[in-house]
């Protein structure tokens, strides 16, 4: 081992606790929830999780992955093209592309995966990426690996930005616009209307990573893209199966068939990585059967948005306003991000602290994520941990002035 790059490392995290924005990772001992059982902790309410319609552990959603798992074991252990496809990931890529209105879908094993695959598949040597500054990091690093002609990374949500963009970019270059459906770390939407009437004007590709939208928004649950009334109409979607849709791994891009066809050609993620398990392919395509068949689940989620959003600002707090089911709570530095998610989850709220690099500097938060899992026993205890904190922390910070 080498003592330098040991000494150097600890160095580092050493800086992290100084600075108290060292990460501390908890364990779980149940089953995802509304509820859960934390080593060390008991039983916690769980404010922090992506299992938006609580999905994670549906009966249907876990016998499914059980079944196939005995049906069809572990994997194929290569890439699809040396050793084959199972029919189950068939069958869910054919309910993707009608969940998000195209043609086909191809599957990874994250939308990490599928930003990383997409993006710099159809980019070529004179291509022109115009994306918001807001957008995910494996959107960042996408873009870095497709190594466009060139980059506009215009303010968040700015059209006029992306249309100045979009007018001096070279008139026979293909111009990819490339926008979260939903900013994970805002809650607030895309301006999908806005980015397809400029991407038409300007003849641009629209592609939206829609991971924090699928399972929460529009009227079946089809995501930020119904939600505009735009099912169709946007070129690339990719998405997630790790949050509203089962809550396990793996992802994916919807587009047209020979988008996709060119994508199981080429993309280096589909190449030279594993497919889904056939586990994560069967419960995923159940927690969208389960989805499209229970639209009570998702009125559950924005009534539990809306009434949150209540009950946070009658308490004190000031969440950022979105449509979304993320409710951010900005507190400044990373530090007090940190410590007002322990003081939470010493009330019995997992609720997690976000700062730099995550976030910008000087913009930590808490971010409140809702599930249809939560019951309104869960909301109420929920909010009384939060006014507990906030009434003790104004008490000691009036007892040090």
């Amino acid at each position: 081992m080498n003592e330098r790059l040991v000494e150097q490392v600890t160095a580092e995290l050493d800086a992290l606790r100084e600075a108290r924005t060292y990460k501390h990772f908890l364990t779980l001992e149940s089953p995802q929830g509304p509820v859960v059982q934390m080593t060390g902790r008991g039983e916690v309410i769980v404010l922090s999780s992506n299992n938006y319609l609580g999905l994670a552990a549906h009966p249907d959603v876990v016998r499914a992955g059980i079944e196939g798992l005995e049906r069809y074991g572990a994997g194929t252990a290569s890439v699809r093209f040396i050793c084959g496809t199972f029919a189950p990931h068939l069958e869910l890529e054919r309910a993707l592309a009608e969940l998000s209105g195209t043609d086909a879908a191809l599957t990874y094993v994250s939308c990490w995966n599928a930003n990383e695959a997409v993006i710099p598949t159809l980019t070529d040597a004179e291509t022109v990426i115009l994306t918001d500054e807001l957008n995910h990091a494996s959107i960042i690093d996408a873009v870095r690996l497709a190594r466009p002609a060139s980059k506009v990374i215009y303010p968040h949500s700015d059209m006029a930005a992306l249309r100045d963009g979009l007018a001096a970019a070279p008139r026979t270059a293909r111009k990819l616009i490339v926008t979260d459906g939903v900013f994970s770390m805002e809650g607030d939407l895309a301006k999908l209307p806005d980015i397809v009437e400029l991407a038409r004007k300007h003849d641009a590709v629209v592609i939206v990573d829609d991971s924090h939208g699928v399972g929460v928004l529009g009227e079946t649950g089809r995501g930020t893209v119904e939600h505009f009334g735009l099912l169709g109409e946007v070129d690339v979607i990719t998405g997630t199966l790790g949050k509203a849709l089962g809550g396990a791994a793996g992802g994916y891009v919807a587009s047209s068939a020979a988008v996709c066809d060119l994508l199981a050609q080429r993309s280096r993620p589909q190449l030279f990585s594993n497919a889904l398990p056939p586990t994560v392919a069967c419960s995923a395509l159940a927690a969208i059967e389960v989805m499209l068949a229970r639209p009570d689940l998702l009125a559950k989620l924005h009534e539990n948005t809306r009434r949150f959003r209540a009950l946070l600002a009658e308490t004190g707090y000031a969440p950022l306003e979105g449509e979304a089911a993320i409710i951010p709570i900005i507190v400044g530095e990373t530090a007090e991000a940190i410590a007002l998610s322990q003081r939470l989850l010493d009330e019995g709220v997992f609720v997690t602290g976000f700062g730099y690099p995550v976030v910008p500097e000087g913009t930590a938060r808490i971010r409140v994520q809702m599930s249809a899992a939560l019951e309104d026993e869960h909301l109420e205890r929920a909010i009384e941990a939060f006014r507990r904190v906030r009434r003790s922390h104004r008490h000691g910070a009036e007892s040090h002035e």
